[in-house]
Parts: C-alpha cells; structure tokens; sequence
C-alpha cells in the first residue's frame, strides 16, 4: 500500500507543537514533575491529553471513567474539559503517584469533579455495573496493565452509553505489537512478552468487533479510538 503519510521527524513534531499546543502552567508544571520519576515513560504526551480534551468536548461528555490515573495528567486534561457538575472514576491502585495526581487536581479546582478509587480497576468497574451504572459512562480512558487490557475493554463498554467513545492507550507499545524487539532495553523492562500478546490480541479483536466503530490513530505509543454503536 502506498504511503499517503509525512513521517514525523523531531523537526516537524516540533513544528506542531509551536503551532498547536495551548498546554496550561499548571499542565506543564505537572508534567514537568512526573518526567522525573523513573517510570515517566507512562505519562501521555501533551498533544495527546489536548486531543482528549478535545474528544470530550466534542461528544458532552459529563461522565467519564481513567483505569490506569499515574500522577493524574490524563485525568486532569478531561476533568477540565467537562463542566463543573461532571463525574470521573479515576482507577489505580498506587498511593503514591496518585498523591501527586490529587494535589493538582486540587489546584485546578477540579478535585470534586474526580473520584479516586485505590483498588484494582476490575473490581472498581464491575463494582460500578453492579451499582447499576451500566450504559451510563460517555467517555473512558484505558492506560494500565496491559494484562487486563481485554477485560479493561469488555467492561468498559457495559459502562459505555450508545455513541460513547473509549481511548485505548499504548496500542503499539513502542513498535513491540510488531517485532518486540523494537522495545529499547530500558522498555523491556515494563512491557512483558505477556502484556505485548495481550495487546496484540486486543487490537485484533476489536478490528472485528461489529459492537463498534473504529480508529487507531498515530498518536504518541499508538491510540485507539473506539465508538460503542
């Protein structure tokens, strides 16, 4: 097939940026301390939490589910995008990263809008179809374990109202989902043969899933965009 695409060097990346980004300060700021930690390779780009930010805008959404939060960059990207009587369920299980997360949610004034929930995103979700919230979430974020990717997804679209979206992160896993040993020494460190089948299997499936529409986009590690029919 015939390439209709402009490869991205870091040139032009940066030619985007300067001509897109409206990250904020506090974005930035936030950004800026997780790139310190040593698992910052979790963190989303910029462009990608105003994509996202983006996407909620563009369906009103006004309630919305993260499995997978880190130091809440994602979280706060879609928190500020939806209007002040919204909801997020924000799934993790780390104390420590989340603290970070809700110290700047807090900053933002955007806390009340968020509801962390520290315990194994499963567990949070099928709790939430119990509750009777199933069909009532417009937007979910998926970017945790790979491992549960599939079960991630399965519940997710219980949860989903009609027309809802789903982003699905790292669906390329730095180029592993085709030869793993694209993943640099440092990569192979966190993305197990275990988690490079369980997205490869994922992206398979929901090429043939006629529950949905679908994109897979370009975007940073790879983002599938997933619309419930």
């Amino acid at each position: 097939m015939e390439k209709g695409h402009l490869d991205f060097d870091d040139d032009i990346h940066a030619y985007v940026l300067t001509h897109s980004l409206r990250e904020s300060d506090l974005l930035a700021k936030l950004r800026e301390e997780t790139e310190k930690d040593a698992a910052s390779i979790m963190q989303i780009p910029p462009e990608q939490g105003q994509f996202m930010s983006m996407l909620v805008k563009l369906i009103g959404a006004k309630r919305s589910i993260e499995i997978g939060v880190y130091t809440g960059y994602s979280a706060l990207c879609v928190a500020q995008a939806m209007p002040d009587d919204s909801y997020t369920v924000a799934c993790d299980v780390d104390e420590h990263w989340t603290e970070v997360a809700t110290r700047y949610w807090a900053e933002a004034s955007v806390d009340h809008k968020i509801d962390l929930r520290l315990a194994p995103a499963v567990d949070t979700l099928n709790a939430l179809i119990n509750d009777g919230q199933g069909e009532s979430f417009d937007f979910v974020f998926i970017d945790a374990d790979k491992d549960n990717y599939d079960s991630y997804y399965e519940l997710s679209l219980r949860l989903l109202r009609p027309g809802g979206l789903i982003a699905i992160d790292n669906v390329l896993l730095f180029g592993a989902v085709v030869d793993k040993n694209n993943l640099k020494e440092s990569q192979k460190n966190i993305f197990s043969d275990e988690s490079i089948q369980s997205v490869r299997a994922l992206n398979r499936k929901i090429k043939d899933d006629e529950r949905v529409d679908i994109s897979m986009l370009k975007m940073a590690d790879g983002l599938t965009l997933v619309r419930k029919k």
